[in-house]
């Protein structure tokens, strides 16, 4: 199950930046999944849940996940989504977006 890797490794990337930010809470963490990623969002979410649990930073943190569909491109000139064969050529096309997950923000409260 390396989707509690993930959680994980979200959940600790989001505490680096609350502590390096002298944060009070935790907010929103917000993450882009690829569709080619081969993960499940949901169960992301579920399992970081269950991760900030005990931690009082995240008390009411919210990990928001949207997923990325996929762009390709080919040697032919061939940009777009197919990802098994290039319409143009045939070829397999090579997948440029839609496999990644990345954090991109991490909303957080600091004291005044």
């Amino acid at each position: 199950m390396h989707e509690y890797s993930i959680a994980y490794d979200l959940y600790a990337t989001a505490k680096k930046a609350a502590l390096d930010h002298h944060a009070t809470r935790v907010k929103k963490i917000s993450v882009d999944v690829g569709k080619m990623a081969m993960v499940n969002p949901e169960q992301v979410i579920f399992l970081f849940d269950t991760i900030k649990e005990d931690d009082p930073l995240f008390t009411s943190a919210v990990l928001a996940c949207a997923e990325v569909e996929p762009e390709t491109k080919c040697p032919c000139g061939y940009a777009g989504n197919e990802i098994y064969v290039c319409p143009r050529c045939g070829a397999l096309p090579e997948v440029v977006r839609g496999r990644e997950i990345v954090v991109t923000n991490v909303e957080i409260e600091v004291a005044d």
